[in-house]
């Protein structure tokens, strides 16, 4: 039996991880597992990936990690600037 190709195999992954997401299925992890080795090895799969397909995935992962990724960034972003503002002001900056 012949490969199945590496689109294929991916919406079939993200098909299955929209389905544990509906029943909060124990396997959601190793799902979006695969999905990132995938998209790894395949990385020209991402932009073949429709918009929904994509907000699957990041719908998976804001349920495994329970972050949502502007909330997350916008606190690094705003430690950084932060401890930077302070570099500045103490002059312990380098360039």
């Amino acid at each position: 039996m012949a490969d199945i190709s590496p689109a294929f195999a991916l919406k079939e992954k993200v098909e299955s991880l929209k389905q544990m997401m509906l029943d909060r299925h124990p396997k959601m992890p190793t799902l979006l597992s695969e999905i990132h080795k995938t998209l790894l090895k395949y990385p020209e799969q991402v932009v073949l990936m429709s918009e929904e397909e994509t907000a699957i995935v990041v719908q998976g992962l804001i349920k495994q990690t329970g972050t949502e990724f502007a909330k997350a960034a916008m606190k690094t972003s705003s430690t950084s600037a932060k401890s930077l503002a302070a570099k500045i002001a103490s002059g312990t900056l380098e360039l």
